[in-house]
């Protein structure tokens, strides 16, 4: 349900979340990790760091951080920049109409899944995933 850029992306940015304790972490130790190819995943990180998602230092000691407490970090500020999250609606079986006046018999499966996986991406917290405490809870709005 996710395009492969964004779920590198998700699976890298958990990835961070859990190891940067000690200071950035590389983006060679998380493709290795992940076993993702690395110039791919490199520029994936710059990309999220450019939408301010992570921070990255360079240099020996550099790497990537989260620029946001896990708490506050949705998965859709994640996913976002990679693929639209609430695309328009297209038919699943290809009809050129389809709406809820004149339904294909997916239609409505359908649109309760995408519905859900956008549900979840909004409501889910890089925190929620990794099992980190809520240190802002209930503070102002999230990325």
């Amino acid at each position: 349900m996710l395009s492969d850029t964004a779920e590198y992306a998700l699976r890298a940015v958990l990835y961070i979340a859990q190891h940067d304790v000690d200071g950035p972490v590389r983006a060679k130790v998380v493709a290795d990790s992940l076993d993702v190819p690395r110039n791919y995943l490199s520029k994936t990180l710059h990309r999220l760091a450019r939408e301010g998602i992570l921070t990255s230092t360079r240099g020996g000691t550099g790497g990537f951080r989260l620029a946001h407490d896990p708490a506050e970090l949705r998965l859709v500020s994640i996913v976002a920049p990679f693929e639209e999250i609430d695309p328009a609606r297209t038919c699943i079986l290809g009809r050129p109409e389809c709406s809820e006046g004149d339904p294909c018999r997916a239609h409505k499966a359908w649109r309760e899944i995408t519905d859900r996986k956008s549900a979840f991406l909004r409501g889910t917290t890089v925190a929620d995933l990794i099992g980190a405490p809520e240190e802002s809870e209930g503070e102002g709005a999230t990325p």
